[in-house]
């Protein structure tokens, strides 16, 4: 005996809604979510030195120069710029 298309329909809506249960949930959603690491645990992980934030104005070509030069320095901009300010006040604490 064929079969209504509201049957059919019906039965349709069934077997998308089993696939879609059987599928799994992508990583950033359920579980997974819960198990990540929050911004505290993430900043507890970070070295002992802490790392503060501070805004400069610089002029364009010494900025264009700084990027250049991290380019090839491991630690990126960052690193270079706290090893510059170091040498600068060691160098500026031994002529004083």
């Amino acid at each position: 005996m064929p079969m209504k298309p509201t049957d059919l329909q019906k039965n349709m809506a069934k077997k998308l809604e089993g696939s879609l249960r059987k599928e799994s949930l992508p990583d950033r959603f359920g579980q997974a979510a819960a198990a990540s690491t929050n911004k505290r645990e993430r900043a507890a992980a970070i070295p002992a030195s802490k790392l503060v934030p501070v805004s400069y104005r610089l002029p364009a070509e010494l900025v264009d120069k700084l990027r250049q030069a991290a380019t090839d320095h491991e630690g990126g901009v960052n690193s270079l710029v706290a090893l510059a300010l170091a040498a600068w006040l060691n160098d500026r604490q031994q002529n004083t």
